[in-house]
């Protein structure tokens, strides 16, 4: 899976508690600077002006839905 959101830095922890949920990678990247999207610190070092794309390959019902809260159109 794969979606482009816009995160703000008040949203991180959230964000990251969200993902850490997930029994499967998570990633989250803007141009070729990528983090792991469980770790706050790598997270908190991303450029909030950028729109994100989050990158993973299970399925959790709970994390989709987290994220349709921070979907941006492509």
């Amino acid at each position: 899976m794969r979606h482009r959101i816009k995160l703000r830095p008040v949203e991180v922890k959230d964000f990251v508690a969200a993902a850490s949920k997930c029994d499967f990678d998570v990633d989250i990247a803007y141009n070729r600077y990528i983090v792991d999207a469980k770790s706050i610190v790598g997270v908190l070092g991303l450029d909030f002006n950028q729109i994100l794309t989050v990158s993973y390959s299970g399925y959790n019902a709970e994390f989709e839905q987290f994220m349709r809260r921070f979907a941006v159109a492509c």
